[in-house]
């Protein structure tokens, strides 16, 4: 008894550490372009772009990349979708039950699809009705919904949203790249359909190249003649394809991920 008490006695004893809690909020604060959000918003251009290493989204890449302007439009709804559809499921994903959780975000993904589709037919009526079928097909997006089972649902809604802003950025990069190649390669003009058209290369005096002229820069070019093939969608599948292989071949860490 009497060495269990000196034990007692010589044991220090605990002290009540009463924490700041502004202190462990600033602790627990996460940086809002810290590394780890910077790699969310980067990745997706290159190493883990959903297009050429995830292979998603590919049908709409064949479909609206005939000429830029439609792309880009394309690009901007889905980076839209993406980043908000990401942002409202994390905030409200602690409340979403398991069992609907599909649901949940189908439902939210066709409000914004909706708010996308109103704006267009607003904005621009044109390209609504060339896009209108493709982009009610966001809705059943495989990036879209990817991203929010991946990683929405299991992140906070800052994370998340870069995450679906880097996401949809590096799918609309694709879409870009691809439509201009299509669209120099095929019709020799570029945005085509929006006010700034510009005409780059063809049989006209209305191209900046003409190709038919008899004197000047237009006469080198006499042999050239835009490419009909570029304008099918079984074209986007080589210039995809070919960009692939690039990736692959000067990123070898790619080869084996898709």
């Amino acid at each position: 008894m009497a060495e269990n008490t000196i034990q007692e006695s010589a044991a220090p004893e605990k002290e009540n550490i009463v924490l700041d809690p502004q202190v462990v909020e600033k602790k627990e604060r996460e940086p809002l372009f810290g590394k780890a959000e910077r790699k969310l918003l980067t990745d997706p251009l290159s190493d883990n772009n959903p297009v050429t290493v995830q292979v998603l989204g590919v049908c709409s890449a064949l479909a609206v990349t005939s000429v830029v302007y439609p792309s880009m439009v394309m690009a901007v709804a889905v980076v839209f979708v993406c980043a908000f559809s990401n942002l409202f499921t994390s905030i409200i994903r602690n409340h979403i039950p398991k069992q609907v959780r599909m649901i949940v975000q189908l439902v939210i993904i066709a409000t914004l699809v909706t708010i996308v589709e109103l704006t267009l037919k607003r904005f621009s009526y044109p390209v609504y009705k060339e896009l209108s079928v493709y982009i009610g097909l966001i809705i059943t997006n495989c990036i879209v919904m990817g991203r929010l089972e991946a990683y929405a649902m299991a992140n906070k809604p800052w994370r998340s949203f870069l995450d679906g802003l880097g996401n949809g950025i590096g799918y609309g990069l694709i879409l870009v790249v691809v439509a201009f190649i299509r669209e120099v390669t095929g019709k020799g003009t570029l945005f085509a359909g929006s006010g700034i058209e510009i005409k780059i290369i063809g049989p006209s005096t209305e191209y900046a190249i003409n190709t038919v002229a008899t004197s000047g820069i237009g006469t080198w070019f006499s042999w050239y003649s835009n490419n009909n093939l570029m304008v099918l969608p079984a074209a986007a599948m080589f210039i995809i394809g070919i960009y692939i292989w690039i990736q692959r071949s000067i990123n070898p860490k790619l080869v084996d991920i898709s």
